[in-house]
């Protein structure tokens, strides 16, 4: 089976509508013909150069990508920057590129509902609410049984794609944890949201030093909760790609769907003193 271009991408924005995108992000088609017929698709949360050599090693037609590449503004895609080679490439190659990013954050089946229904979240809800039910930014519900901090920080390493920084948690290992909120990829924008506030843990990506020190810092004024888990951006999201590939596979019946083994964490190694 073949559809165009411009089916899937409707398709796509069915299934993760624009419309539940943040008002600076940048998701939708980056490049192709809209009237070129759709075969393959491959995914991955990156768009580097070697998840596109693997879209282009599939014979893909299409690479869906959770980042957008061109999220910041740029100049020029002169192949002598690595934007305009990756662009150059998928060109010559004739795949085109879309990215769906915070609008796949959002939705039921998203990037933090996944995550949630991963660690075995009962009740989980948005931490803030979107338009549609059931949609918003991050999840909070709690654990079907409480266990340690500790305990809940092995099962995420068990859960997530192995990487150099691993898992880091600031709280004591025993602490009892029942309330658990999260948002995958990048979520310290959330650190003083109520329904963060008030959970036993808060797990994300990309957590910098003052934002979490001042959590912490907050947090023994109030029981010393919520204690932080801080794990890769590009893990929290991972484990989205293959439910999303599985959505498209229904709406997409014949049209050969693919997902990227690749690891695109930045960090290959650490060293722990």
């Amino acid at each position: 089976m073949s559809v165009s271009l411009a089916d899937v991408t409707r398709i796509i924005h069915e299934l993760w509508p624009l419309s539940g995108a943040e008002s600076w992000d940048a998701p939708g088609l980056v490049c192709g013909n809209p009237g070129r017929s759709v075969e393959s698709i491959h995914l991955a949360v990156d768009a580097v150069s070697a998840t596109v050599d693997e879209a282009v090693g599939h014979g893909a037609d299409l690479f869906l990508v959770h980042h957008p590449l061109l999220l910041r503004g740029v100049t020029s895609v002169a192949e002598d920057r690595y934007k305009g080679a990756l662009l150059g490439r998928l060109i010559r190659a004739d795949c085109a590129l879309l990215a769906a990013h915070t609008n796949a954050d959002v939705v039921v089946d998203g990037v933090s509902d996944i995550l949630a229904t991963r660690l075995g979240l009962v009740d989980a809800a948005p931490i803030t609410a979107g338009s549609a039910p059931g949609t918003g930014i991050g999840r909070v519900g709690r654990l079907a049984q409480p266990t340690s901090l500790g305990q809940l920080a092995h099962r995420l390493a068990q859960l997530l794609p192995a990487t150099a920084g691993g898992v880091r948690v600031s709280g004591e290992y025993g602490s009892v944890v029942e309330t658990v909120s999260l948002c995958g990829g990048a979520g310290d924008s959330l650190l003083g949201h109520p329904a963060v506030q008030g959970s036993d843990v808060y797990i994300t990506a990309d957590l910098r030093h003052h934002p979490a020190s001042e959590a912490r810092e907050q947090a023994g004024l109030t029981g010393g909760t919520p204690a932080l888990i801080d794990v890769s951006h590009w893990a929290s999201e991972w484990l989205w790609i293959e439910p999303a590939a599985d959505q498209l596979r229904a709406a997409l019946p014949g049209v050969r769907i693919t997902c990227s083994s690749l690891r695109t964490d930045p960090w290959d190694f650490a060293i722990v003193q």
